[in-house]
């Protein structure tokens, strides 16, 4: 049996050697959309900070009234002495606008999903999942002991046919779909998915971590009728750290006494739900802040002579693992950070430039962006 630093030394070489190893490179936020990195100030098209509301003094301050009240953490799972007032208000806000009856907090976007799924499914169950949903979906299906099997990317006729062959022999049924993409930036059939759910007697699940905030006037992935569990954090636009599930009472009473990610977990710290509540209330308000991502998006898959951006996220497929390095590490050299995106977190051979949008974008940051890009994608393929 190879040692346990020898069996990480081989598995690193065998990804090192197909351009699939990473490495954490530290970065210092100097305003809404620059950073310094590699000791260089770099404008940023790599954030999910889409409002740019991480930034802004009123949350900030917020964040910091929260500790000087009630401390730097939470202590304790919320079920024990961890559950401060300020999470409360919170999902009193988020339950409002999302138009559900309750909520529920977690401590990040990946809890939520890893431990709701899990709360409500078991081994008699069935869980369909789009084949591009968030690694946090998956996992916590296959934590939860159901069979668990995708249909096509948005394809609802391929959901169709799986429902008519499979629901009938499991006991409950999941219906699972991001409500904006995170790596192809695209939005889900919300309306259809949510006709099929009713259809077949299934739970629709939709995570909306890159939808609130961006899309439907903030509102995020909507369907005409109800979408019963709705997933999403506090770490994009609301420029905070957390997750949450809104649903009915009923729902979210058995999720807080069930779900293992929240039971066993310390509480989501005071200063992350303030800035969240800060940033909730400013997202409400602010209607031409929120029009301001996506109308950047659209800006730039025009100058590029792409399909019109359907949200913040605009990915620009290269295909190969190592010109997407190349192109980004290129795109740095220019002042630009836009980060390269690889398998395993997109299929192989579709490795691509993932550029994000923020409020704070100006349109000549765009068009210099858009500029250089060109430039480079030429200068790669001559």
């Amino acid at each position: 049996m190879p040692s346990i630093d020898d069996f990480a030394r081989e598995k690193l070489a065998g990804l090192d050697a197909r351009g699939l190893k990473r490495a954490l490179v530290p970065a210092r936020r100097m305003d809404g959309i620059r950073l310094a990195r590699g000791g260089r100030a770099l404008l940023s098209f790599s954030c999910n900070d889409y409002l740019n509301l991480s930034q802004d003094p009123r949350v900030r301050g917020a964040a910091k009234a929260a500790i000087d009240a009630h401390g730097a953490g939470a202590c304790a799972s919320r079920l024990v002495t961890g559950d401060h007032p300020l999470l409360g208000a919170l999902e009193d806000g988020l339950a409002a606008f999302k138009g559900a009856q309750a909520a529920c907090v977690f401590g990040s976007g990946f809890l939520a999903n890893a431990g709701v799924v899990p709360a409500l499914m078991g081994k008699a169950d069935l869980i369909l999942l789009d084949e591009l949903a968030h690694a946090s979906i998956w996992s916590g299906a296959r934590l939860s002991g159901a069979l668990v099997l995708n249909f096509r990317h948005n394809d609802t006729d391929d959901l169709a046919a799986l429902l008519r062959a499979r629901r009938a022999a499991h006991a409950r049924c999941l219906i699972a779909s991001e409500g904006v993409f995170s790596m192809d930036g695209d939005l889900a059939p919300v309306d259809e998915l949510a006709g099929l759910s009713r259809a077949h007697d299934a739970w629709l699940m939709i995570d909306d971590a890159h939808g609130l905030g961006v899309i439907n006037g903030g509102r995020g992935a909507r369907a005409k009728g109800a979408v019963p569990l709705q997933i999403g954090t506090l770490s994009k636009a609301l420029g905070s750290y957390g997750g949450y599930l809104c649903a009915s009472a009923p729902v979210i009473d058995l999720i807080k006494t069930r779900a293992r990610t929240l039971i066993y977990s310390t509480g989501l710290p005071p200063a992350s739900a303030a800035a969240a509540l800060a940033a909730l209330e400013i997202l409400t308000s602010d209607s031409a802040l929120v029009e301001k991502p996506l109308a950047n998006a659209r800006l730039f898959t025009r100058l590029m002579g792409l399909p019109e951006a359907a949200s913040a996220i605009v990915p620009v497929i290269i295909g190969d693992e190592r010109r997407a390095m190349a192109l980004s590490a290129a795109l740095e050299e220019d002042g630009f950070l836009v980060g390269a995106i690889r398998p395993p977190t997109v299929p192989a051979g579709t490795s691509r430039l993932r550029v994000t949008f923020c409020a704070a974008h100006e349109e000549d940051d765009i068009r210099r962006l858009a500029g250089a890009l060109q430039r480079r994608l030429q200068a790669l393929a001559a």
